[in-house]
């Protein structure tokens, strides 16, 4: 974290946005000795002790940042065992590697499930719910819980499905549309589910975001590329170039789709401001859009929300 004071709001379930915390090891600053806030249930540190995951805080994070900014996305190794010569931290780091490495498959759920669970009332800003359901079958390659919120807010029914779960077992269940979700690590390094994305997309209406934009990238003959330094936070601009609307949005990747190795007929419809790298695509003729960037993450504006009421249109004419 970049921010120097980390922990006075303390943490809570209701902003839990996977079934368990995947966090590796958390690296801070300050770490407050207080909490502030009236949502907080736990301390920070509570809660990272409930889960055994390792906390370090006294450490210089803006330092840290500087030398990202300059040398791009470094290795680095937190260790509790003492034992540990500084040669051998650094002979761990060295031979760790992300590329390549699929890191989808600890993550995703162990068997499908449904979900029905909408934006609660008190936070929920969309006008008007809609009448019309549409049943969508949500890969999980990581997902955000808030991303099915949103979808069940539009009026959408989920099923939720592993990340190897076959692409035919799917198509059987006859869904109006198939999400694709984030997730981490490099979509080169799971095959398996660039295949499934392929033997899915234009049959039915699809929609990917962050890792699902990139594994529809490959799907389509595209390529994608590890990112200097990758895009994390909630103050990305990103501009919808069919319309010059510019969003807010809320951004998490290391890797990026490369708008060059598209095939004909793929429209670039996004991109970030900062780098002009692609944040999004669309493609009519098999009907599917992706977003590289959170719709459903609210930064502070709502303005990318839109983007699932794109996706509820689609669906509703493929209908027709």
């Amino acid at each position: 974290m970049t921010n120097p004071h980390i922990g006075n709001t303390g943490v809570n379930p209701d902003d839990e946005e996977s079934n368990r915390c995947f966090l590796a090891g958390l690296i801070i600053r300050n770490l407050s000795i207080c909490t502030s806030n009236w949502r907080c249930t736990e301390t920070l540190e509570e809660y990272l002790m409930k889960r055994n995951i390792m906390g370090i805080y006294d450490v210089d994070t803006r330092a840290i940042t500087r030398r990202l900014r300059e040398d791009g996305s470094l290795i680095g190794v937190l260790s509790t065992d003492q034992s540990r010569t500084d040669d051998e931290l650094l002979e761990m780091a060295k031979n760790w590697k992300i590329v390549g490495v699929d890191l989808i498959s600890g993550v995703t759920c162990d068997a499908p499930y449904e979900w029905s669970d909408k934006t609660d009332s008190e936070w929920e800003f969309k006008k008007g719910q809609s009448t019309e359901s549409f049943h969508v079958v949500a890969y999980d390659f990581g997902i955000k819980h808030n991303i099915l919120r949103r979808l069940t807010s539009y009026g959408c029914k989920i099923t939720v499905v592993p990340a190897n779960w076959p692409a035919f077992e799917v198509l059987n269940l006859k869904p109006d549309g198939v999400f694709f979700s984030n997730g981490p690590g490099d979509p080169a390094a799971v095959p398996y589910a660039v295949k499934t994305v392929q033997e899915i997309i234009g049959k039915v209406p699809v929609f990917g975001i962050c890792m699902g934009h990139q594994l529809i990238g490959q799907a389509l003959g595209g390529k994608t590329f590890k990112m200097k330094f990758g895009h994390h936070g909630g103050n990305h601009p990103v501009c919808d170039l069919r319309s010059g609307r510019v969003d807010i949005s809320a951004q998490n990747h290391n890797y990026a789709v490369d708008p060059e190795s598209l095939p004909e007929g793929v429209k670039v419809t996004h991109i970030n401001l900062n780098d002009n790298s692609c944040a999004g695509l669309q493609y009519p003729k098999m009907k599917l859009l992706s977003l590289q960037y959170h719709p459903e993450s609210s930064p502070g504006p709502h303005d990318s929300d839109l983007a699932f009421g794109e996706f509820i249109e689609m669906m509703k004419n493929n209908r027709l």
